[in-house]
């Protein structure tokens, strides 16, 4: 007489449930939000910078971050300075968001390598080669061990180096792209 060994997880549909023991409840944070019996998936800071956090529901959610003061708490001083150094940490990226999807001199470069290409006499669409070889050329003209002691040529020449350098930093930038 043969045995049978089959198990009860063979064909469909499954006889059996999916996992170890397929008995155990799966634990549900609830809102925080008194009364409510909804599950508490949205996290929602009990304090501006700190690392508590209250879980509601999407309703309670919503009804929280609509009164939400992120500078409540804090003196005017203190929160026109921290308005002042987000918005200066997020400016850049605000301004320069859509530069990625063109090429050179069709508005893809930023102010500060217009300014760069200006200083080196370039035209806006000049490559990066161009740019290497227009400068090397007036950094010779007025490098310091050429001219010793003439501060015009050393200021000159300072421009020169920050030109090139916005220029070479926008390069790797865009290398690294691909």
């Amino acid at each position: 007489m043969a045995r049978n060994s089959r198990s009860l997880d063979w064909g469909f549909p499954r006889w059996r449930a999916y996992g170890e023991s397929g008995q155990a409840a799966a634990k549900v944070r609830l809102c925080d939000r008194h009364g409510c019996e909804e599950p508490g998936d949205c996290p929602a800071p009990k304090a501006p910078n700190s690392p508590e956090r209250w879980y509601f529901c999407q309703r309670h959610a919503a009804e929280y971050n609509s009164r939400w003061d992120y500078f409540a708490g804090l003196e005017a001083e203190e929160a026109a300075a921290r308005a002042g150094a987000e918005s200066s940490s997020n400016a850049g990226y605000a301004q320069s968001q859509h530069y990625g999807w063109a090429g050179s001199g069709d508005g893809s470069r930023s102010a500060d390598e217009m300014r760069a290409l200006e200083v080196l006499e370039l035209d806006p669409d000049a490559d990066f080669d161009t740019v290497k070889k227009a400068w090397r050329a007036r950094a010779k003209e007025v490098h310091p061990d050429i001219r010793p002691g003439d501060a015009e040529a050393a200021k000159a020449f300072q421009a020169y180096q920050l030109a090139y350098e916005v220029l070479r930093q926008a390069e790797e930038r865009r290398e690294w792209r691909g």
